[in-house]
């Protein structure tokens, strides 16, 4: 069983950084994909960035540029680094890992932009 916890979200203006980390409470290496999706009220959760076991990622169209997605195995933690946010990028981010047939969830992590 692994137990992922989200941090580093908040209120940031447009334009701002901001860092989100995904803790792991056992060994990340098992868990690929890792990846970060996003979701606002009344709308579905959509994927944002994934990162393989070797490093491989990919990007939602609408984050290329301007996210970055890493993990440290060691740390059994993964990140995503949010540049040039913008308003749109408002919404409830959920970590995500999944071993095989089983997928595990964080409780997300509310990140606010404002204008």
């Amino acid at each position: 069983q692994v137990q992922l916890a989200e941090s580093g979200g908040g209120l940031v203006q447009a334009g701002g950084s901001l860092r989100l980390s995904c803790a792991a409470s056992g060994s990340i290496f098992r868990l690929n994909p890792m990846g970060w999706y996003r979701q606002v009220p009344g709308k579905q959760r959509e994927l944002v960035a994934t990162i393989s076991s070797i490093g491989s990622t990919n990007y939602a169209n609408s984050v290329k540029g301007r996210f970055i997605i890493s993990r440290d195995n060691a740390k059994n933690t993964v990140y995503l680094q949010m540049n040039s946010l913008k308003p749109e990028d408002t919404a409830v981010y959920y970590c995500n890992g999944r071993a095989g047939s089983i997928v595990y969830w964080g409780q997300g992590t509310q990140v606010t932009v404002s204008s």
